[in-house]
């Protein structure tokens, strides 16, 4: 089954595609120390939402990149909907080829997608040359909650060896010039609420559509990585988003 596709199907309820709420983001746009005009980059933006509570509480501008033809067109509906298209430019993408001028850009956000980069220490040093010093980063990112079991990392051998824990992912921001400024930690309401909705999605997708030949390995992967949360990672893994400011 295409990738896209089968993300675009699982994450059709989310306004929010990760692990988190909407008072979390609420939160963190509150704690955004942003001037008036200012310019934010939203790199895998998904459907523009943080992006948009951003912009519309700072009088900001901002541009979204995303690299799914699923999430694009929706987030750029959404985007009009809002009477932000003057704002918001929403561009159908890989971040890590979008061009960016070094330090053109207040705010610069990856969150939950730092595969975009290879990974925590390559989105921080992409995203920090995009504000430059002063400018502001705000990553998601997963961490481990507890000391990972053999059978956690045999299902995820090419995700586990690079899970740090909460502390050392700011240590590393730090390391690499960055001010820890606060962090949204998600609690296992949030992982409930971003996973299930994603096995409700698939069910009834497939009962609507039981003529789609992708229904089969829909379910499949869907009812495998819903039964790999609730007996593993539900526990061990962790998810926060990293609110940091690049250092003089």
């Amino acid at each position: 089954m295409e990738t896209w596709k089968y993300y675009g199907i699982t994450h059709s309820d989310h306004e929010i595609c990760n692990p988190t709420s909407s008072a979390k983001l609420d939160e963190l746009v509150s704690l955004l120390p942003l001037r008036p005009d200012a310019r934010v980059l939203d790199i895998a933006c998904g459907k523009a939402e943080l992006l948009m509570r951003i912009v519309t509480a700072h009088g900001a501008r901002g541009v979204g990149v995303d690299l799914s033809p699923w999430e694009v067109p929706i987030a750029r509906k959404r985007v009009s909907e809002r009477g932000l298209s003057e704002s918001i430019e929403i561009v159908e993408g890989d971040g890590a080829k979008y061009a960016m001028e070094p330090g053109s850009y207040d705010l610069a956000m990856c969150i939950g997608a730092t595969w975009v980069w290879g990974g925590l220490e390559g989105t921080l040093k992409a995203l920090a040359a995009a504000v430059g010093p002063g400018g502001v980063v705000a990553v998601g990112e997963c961490f481990r909650a507890q000391t990972l079991s053999p059978e956690y990392v045999a299902a995820e051998p090419e995700l586990a060896p690079t899970l740090k824990s909460h502390a050392a992912n700011v240590r590393c921001a730090r390391d690499m010039g960055l001010d820890f400024l606060y962090a949204l930690v998600s609690c296992q309401d949030d992982w409930d609420r971003y996973e299930h909705l994603q096995t409700r999605a698939a069910e009834l997708y497939a009962a609507k559509h039981p003529d789609d030949p992708d229904v089969a390995a829909l379910l499949e992967k869907r009812r495998r990585e819903d039964d790999h949360f609730m007996s593993m990672g539900r526990d061990q893994l962790g998810w926060a988003i990293y609110l940091l400011r690049v250092r003089s």
